[in-house]
């Protein structure tokens, strides 16, 4: 084989080298970039599926349990995978990690605002009023657009402004 066709593989095995490198830091430096090993999206949120729940301190049953959680819809945000385990993390910044099969896809959010939150007819300031929702009230999110999500709760049905719902991301927009 000629010199220079040596040269051109080593040349382009070191430019493939390099694409391969620089995607994996692109994705690794930009989390909505970032996808788990089920090929879901990291981080995302989803919601406890079950009234008791047990929150471990590694991705094992044979880990100490560190919290019961009671509340079946509690919103909860994946921000890692290890096998059937997920290590989540809650409203108040406690994480730790739960099997798979107690998490639901159903989405859900905790209304964080000081005081009673106006519920809207439809995603605009001067919508007719529908109802209120409570602070630390969970609500079942139906639909995400620009600045409104569409909620149902307590047999109540309408729009609040994103910024007082934790559970869904800032940008996210899903019905």
């Amino acid at each position: 084989m000629p010199l220079y066709a040596i040269k051109i593989q080593i040349f382009s095995l070191i430019v493939l080298l390099f694409l391969a490198f620089s995607a994996n830091f692109a994705l690794a430096q930009d989390p909505k970039a970032a996808f788990s090993n089920t090929g879901l999206p990291m981080p995302r949120f989803v919601s406890l599926s079950s009234d008791k729940v047990f929150m471990r301190t590694g991705p094992g049953s044979k880990y100490p349990v560190t919290w019961e959680y009671q509340k079946k819809g509690l919103p909860v945000e994946i921000i890692m995978e290890f096998d059937v385990w997920r290590k989540i993390k809650d409203s108040e910044d406690t994480q730790g990690w739960v099997h798979k099969s107690l998490l639901s896809g159903k989405r859900f959010g905790i209304i964080r605002a000081d005081d009673l939150l106006r519920v809207q007819r439809k995603p605009e300031e001067s919508a007719r009023l529908m109802a209120y929702v409570e602070p630390d009230a969970i609500v079942a999110l139906d639909e995400c657009q620009e600045l409104w999500c569409k909620i149902t709760a307590q047999g109540y049905e309408g729009w609040v402004e994103r910024k007082f719902i934790w559970g869904v991301y800032e940008n996210e927009k899903f019905n």
